[in-house]
């Protein structure tokens, strides 16, 4: 197939090769233009225009600014081949998806909400979930691409809402969990059992699975190298409030959560792993 793929940072670097392996044609575009000429294997485009005259285009952009640019400000769907199907891998707010919706109809362009669980490792080794909704029609055509970069994909319907909605829970619960352990060690060290022994207990008992294990460790070792920045999981608690304020929803954890991270990015924190959010009940 023919593939478009738009935005190559950590997540859109590890899975571009795998489409590339799967035997797909594809073409990069990249703000950062040397990021897409690294890759082995890939025409690098100039425009984002130029991705929409694939079959299929992925997308995998930091934020909401960063789709509006590139995706809508930009005119990339005016002259889209009018048989490509748009899969926007990126975690963004509902508000923007209704918007993106809209516009992709006007332009005829075919739109599939399609973000990912796992980290850049596991996007390497084609190891991602990916979730997707829209028109069935439209997923069906695109799932040999996320056969060759995920694992699994977990099909939630025709309104392209309901994949994000699920991302922006499981990252908020991932967010959750992290602060939780945090303040657990805070309680363990006070009686004199570290961080390290305490998760080694529950990481491989009450809380075995990946998400536990992952940060737990990461909290374990005081160690918070960037596998998922602090910026964009702060974004992602956000998103969380602001999907659930447009419901009338109250989620009083999260916003505790959005606290300790935005004082962790204010303590300079920015460049190191979310998880080090962690580390702020514990320090007071």
């Amino acid at each position: 197939m023919k593939v478009g793929f738009i935005g190559v940072g950590a997540m859109g670097a590890a899975i571009v090769p795998n489409l590339v392996r799967a035997g797909h044609r594809v073409s990069v575009w990249n703000r950062n233009r040397a990021a897409a000429e690294a890759i082995e294997g890939v025409t690098v485009l100039d425009t984002p225009q130029q991705a929409f005259e694939a079959d299929a285009v992925l997308t995998m952009l930091a934020n909401d600014d960063a789709v509006r640019s590139v995706i809508l400000d930009s005119g990339a769907l005016q002259g889209a081949n009018p048989a490509c199907v748009h899969a926007m891998m990126a975690t963004i707010s509902l508000a923007l998806v209704d918007e993106l919706v809209a516009r992709h109809k006007t332009a005829g362009v075919a739109y599939v909400s399609a973000p990912v669980f796992g980290v850049p490792a596991a996007a390497a080794a084609a190891q991602l979930n990916v979730i997707a909704a829209g028109d069935a029609q439209a997923i069906a055509k695109v799932q040999p691409l996320f056969d060759a970069v995920g694992r699994k994909t977990w099909p939630l319907g025709d309104d392209p809402k309901r994949a994000n909605v699920v991302k922006i829970s499981g990252n908020l619960m991932i967010a959750q969990a992290i602060a939780a352990m945090g303040e657990a060690a805070h309680l363990s060290e006070s009686y004199g059992v570290s961080a390290r022994e305490l998760l080694d207990v529950l990481t491989n008992t009450l809380f075995a699975c990946p998400s536990y294990q992952r940060y737990g460790g990461f909290i374990a070792s005081d160690s918070y190298e960037p596998g998922f920045k602090l910026p964009l999981g702060l974004k992602d608690v956000k998103l969380a409030l602001s999907a659930a304020e447009a419901q009338g929803a109250v989620l009083p954890v999260a916003e505790v959560v959005r606290g300790n991270m935005e004082e962790a990015l204010g303590a300079g924190l920015q460049d190191r792993d979310w998880s080090v959010a962690a580390t702020i009940r514990r320090k007071r």
